[in-house]
């Protein structure tokens, strides 16, 4: 095989796949809309079944949804009918992985539904199939030809599947309001469980803070700033507000007489701090636009928290 014909396969797959997808967007109705809100009216999980590549998509939709809000856990059909219908119960919704809707082994877990009224969310490629006429909302795959050449090998089919899972999965998301916090409760290992570190995560607390009060002389302060490595110092009123911070920047203006001087008439007013609550990637780049190593977290009393250096946030993965 020539690298032109390699490449020729690739994109015919890819274009086949793309088309097919494009028409199940398209072809999109009132039962995706049933289906999101069955999913939403459930008080128990979605149980996400199917066999055989249906069954690896289904593995794959059940895990997005988990992640993203909707509690989900993967029964395999087979398995279910030798105990695991035990997993399933009311108060949760069914949602079967089918592409010809015929599938055998598919029988017990749907006849299961239908004795205990457990809604069923059927997805298959044959309108009158069994799978598509036992469910309560029925989502019909586009006719698409198989990107295999023989037709055999599912393809076509199950991108079409994971698509719909993920478009069911955004839709549920988007719906409840799942924000970047609640998406780190559920991730936080990785490059991902990084990017969604807080401040609050990896800022430096308690006696590592460098800080010194109001009115003490530079000498001290210089004592303070050496100690705690990073290169600042915090200055905090009596009821321990941050009132500013010296800098070397502020050294390096101050040089002459800088020992006789106290903190106040050295430091800058009024500083660039954050919230301990913001993510860490927010703080990375607010430190990188304004050329700053350092922040300060301040809580919403204007008292400091900790102290957050660049460095933490690269040694953690965040940049």
């Amino acid at each position: 095989m020539t690298p032109e014909t390699c490449l020729s396969i690739g994109r015919r797959v890819l274009r086949i796949e793309a088309d097919a997808v494009h028409r199940l967007a398209e072809g999109l109705d009132q039962e995706f809309i049933r289906a999101v809100e069955t999913i939403l009216g459930a008080t128990g999980r979605v149980i996400v079944s199917g066999m055989g590549k249906s069954g690896h998509v289904a593995r794959k939709i059940a895990a997005t949804f988990a992640s993203t809000g909707t509690p989900a856990h993967f029964v395999h059909p087979a398995e279910a009918s030798h105990g695991d219908l035990g997993m399933v119960a009311r108060g949760d919704v069914c949602l079967v992985l089918s592409n010809s809707g015929e599938t055998p082994e598919l029988a017990d877990i749907v006849a299961y539904t239908r004795r205990f009224g457990i809604p069923l969310i059927g997805v298959a490629g044959r309108p009158r199939s069994t799978l598509l006429r036992q469910a309560d909302v029925a989502l019909l795959l586009p006719s698409a030809d198989e990107a295999c050449p023989m037709g055999l090998a599912p393809t076509t089919s199950t991108t079409m599947t994971l698509a719909l899972g993920d478009a069911l999965a955004v839709a549920l998301m988007e719906h409840r309001q799942f924000t970047p916090e609640h998406f780190r409760e559920f991730h936080p290992g990785g490059k991902l469980g990084a990017r969604l570190s807080k401040v609050a995560d990896l800022m430096h607390k308690g006696e590592d803070i460098p800080l010194v009060a109001t009115g003490t002389g530079m000498a001290e302060a210089l004592i303070v700033m050496s100690r705690k490595s990073f290169g600042v110092v915090g200055v905090t009123t009596p009821d321990g507000r941050l009132a500013g911070v010296v800098t070397d920047g502020d050294l390096r203006r101050h040089m002459a007489g800088l020992l006789e001087r106290s903190v106040d008439e050295v430091m800058t007013a009024n500083p660039l701090t954050i919230s301990p609550d913001v993510l860490a990637e927010k703080a990375v780049a607010l430190m990188n636009e304004r050329k700053i190593t350092c922040l300060f977290a301040v809580g919403a009393d204007g008292r400091p928290g900790g102290i957050l250096h660049i460095h933490d946030c690269l040694r953690a993965g965040v940049a």
